[in-house]
């Protein structure tokens, strides 16, 4: 079932194979468990790079507080969704002028991320008379331990080294930009509480040390996310408990250290990705020297992450099932491979699955982040995907 729908029932409404299907209400739930869970004065933003399908973007609005985006073409998306341009910023660290004028004329917050940023951002000042708004992203001196993968410590291209901090803030002040706070991002998909916890406190008492050398008050503290999601044997859900505990410890001490700052929780995987389901339909079902292989239509093409070529130092299997075959029953030990000329397109290696057949259907959970836009849909020429949300 995906948004109350079976899902032979919803493969014939989408009309084809393969898709993605997103479902609104695990979406509004996941958000409604983090209102719960994290300290009522922090607010929530929804990192489209996740996932920027224009529907479920849409429907994200509506429940966070703000978007943060990594391209220009990620922030029309936004804007298209009603996101209030006050409350969506722009990271990244290979910002075109095109993307940067774009970002000032839209009124939103700029995360610069190097010394050409700011000088780029003063001239177009000067010759629009918009004055950009803007954060410095902190490469920071230490790293999320245990994340999926390290966005900040060690020598980064991602924001500006803390060392290099206050010469940044200097530069901003002789530019004439609105400077309104930081931006710290260490790590991702991390399962391990004590480990964004260190994070997250490390990420606060730097931002304090930082706020001394800032030409004005810091109005904005993003710290980051780094909330995992399941997706192997032996992992677990992540225990929000000691988190939320931790941050509200932080959002007090803000309240007087830092009496202006806005903080903020940029989060992205952990609001969509267990919200998502990935679903090919076997088109043929081969027996090579004692081995079983279910073919089907999609693959590597169009799920990267699933075929363990997005990140995975040593492959694991996603959950995967015969999505119309749950029932109890007998089960084989299969693999499921996709239709491209290459042994990479593997989407499900030596699993036990439910007997299946041609015309049968595949589904790969946990499905909702880094799907779709992060794959290689042009490769090979085969046809292109499609997303439903539901």
């Amino acid at each position: 079932m995906v948004g109350g729908l079976p899902l032979r029932r919803l493969a014939a409404r989408v009309g084809q194979t393969p898709f993605y299907a997103y479902d609104r209400q695990l979406l509004t739930r996941r958000v409604a468990e983090l209102r719960a869970a994290l300290p009522a004065a922090l607010k929530l933003h929804y990192a489209m790079k996740a996932n920027p399908m224009p529907a479920l973007v849409c429907h994200l609005a509506g429940l966070v507080d703000g978007i943060d985006v990594a391209s220009g073409g990620e922030l029309k998306v936004a804007l298209d969704a009603g996101a209030d341009p006050a409350e969506i910023s722009f990271a990244g660290p290979g910002k075109q002028l095109a993307e940067l004028r774009q970002a000032v004329a839209a009124g939103i917050l700029i995360n610069v991320e190097s010394f050409r940023e700011v000088a780029e951002l003063a001239r177009i000042g000067d010759e629009t008379g918009q004055v950009a708004r803007v954060a410095v992203r902190v490469n920071p001196d230490f790293e999320l331990k245990s994340s999926g993968m390290k966005m900040g410590g060690g020598a980064k291209p991602f924001g500006v080294d803390a060392e290099q901090v206050p010469e940044v803030l200097a530069a901003i002040a002789r530019s004439g930009l609105t400077f309104e706070g930081f931006h710290l991002f260490a790590g991702s998909q991390n399962l391990k509480p004590e480990a964004i916890i260190e994070a997250q406190s490390k990420s606060f008492e730097l931002a304090l040390r930082l706020a001394q050398a800032a030409p004005s008050p810091v109005r904005f503290l993003n710290l980051g996310g780094g909330l995992g999601i399941p997706y192997f044997p032996g992992e677990q859900h992540l225990d929000l408990a000691p988190i939320g505990a931790t941050l509200a410890t932080i959002v007090e001490r803000a309240s007087l250290a830092l009496p202006e700052a806005q903080l903020v929780l940029e989060l992205g995987r952990y609001l969509v990705g267990e919200a998502g389901i990935y679903v090919t339909r076997i088109v043929d079902r081969k027996v090579s020297r004692g081995h079983t292989f279910l073919v089907a239509d999609g693959g590597l093409h169009h799920h990267l992450s699933a075929s363990g070529n997005f990140g995975q130092v040593i492959r694991k299997n996603y959950p995967v099932a015969i999505g119309n075959r749950m029932t109890p029953g007998s089960r084989t030990a299969v693999s499921v491979v996709g239709p491209l000329c290459t042994p990479l397109d593997l989407l499900a290696d030596r699993m036990e699955l439910a007997d299946a057949q041609p015309g049968d259907l595949v589904v790969i959970f946990q499905s909702g982040a880094y799907g779709f836009t992060a794959s290689p849909q042009a490769f090979l020429g085969h046809p292109a995907c499609v997303e439903v949300l539901v």
